[in-house]
């Protein structure tokens, strides 16, 4: 269903740092970093480990101005299981991230959703969750 995810940034170093940190933690692999496009800007994705798609992407807009986060709009990564939830946003916010809400059951979504909630260094708000039922 999803190609690829484009989260805008300014700081790329900063980003990739921070990005790097939570998508190995979530066992994704890096596709590709370029610090110097056709457009003058930076972008680096991750995939997860022998997929081509979806591609997790962060990088400086294209149109040259400010990356703005968007109210409202969020990325949600799928973590393969509850103690990789807790792990991300540990990580998230011992490297500058800011907490949106900390990992826990959000049984309004549905009785086995586990989730936590942040904010990157630059203000996007990222939520990294797993659906799964406690293993019996």
């Amino acid at each position: 269903m999803i190609s690829h995810v484009f989260i805008g940034i300014d700081d790329f170093d900063r980003a990739f740092e921070f990005y790097s940190a939570i998508m190995q933690a979530l066992g994704h692999t890096p596709k590709f970093c370029e610090r110097d496009t056709p457009w003058s800007g930076a972008w680096a994705g991750w995939t997860a480990p022998g997929m081509p798609r979806p591609i997790i992407i962060v990088g400086t807009p294209y149109d040259g101005n400010c990356a703005q986060p968007g109210n409202g709009q969020m990325v949600a990564l799928l973590a393969p299981d509850r103690a990789c939830v807790d792990a991300v946003y540990a990580i998230a916010l011992a490297i500058g991230g800011t907490s949106e809400g900390p990992p826990g059951l959000r049984p309004h979504y549905h009785p086995d959703y586990y989730g936590a909630y942040f904010r990157d260094p630059e203000g996007n708000k990222i939520c990294v969750c797993c659906h799964d039922p406690v293993p019996e």
